[in-house]
């Protein structure tokens, strides 16, 4: 008898927890960006807490699957 009471009061204590669920942020694209597929000859490259940045044309570009990108 105690099994029983012991089981049913885990399952219920299971049952009250509740399940994490996934979820997605969904930003709304406010902001112009620019793909460039191929960078100039006279890029620099510069380095901003840790992450590798294209500069020219007074713009700091970063490297994606797409191309460089940059954000106006």
């Amino acid at each position: 008898m105690k099994s029983h009471i012991v089981l049913l009061f885990s399952i219920a204590l299971l049952s009250l927890s509740s399940c994490a669920t996934r979820t997605r942020v969904v930003t709304t694209n406010n902001s112009n960006v620019t793909v460039v597929k191929t960078r100039p000859a006279n890029y620099k490259i510069v380095r901003v807490k840790g992450k590798r940045y294209y500069f020219w044309n007074g713009n700091h570009y970063r490297k994606t699957r797409r191309g460089y990108v940059v954000r106006i």
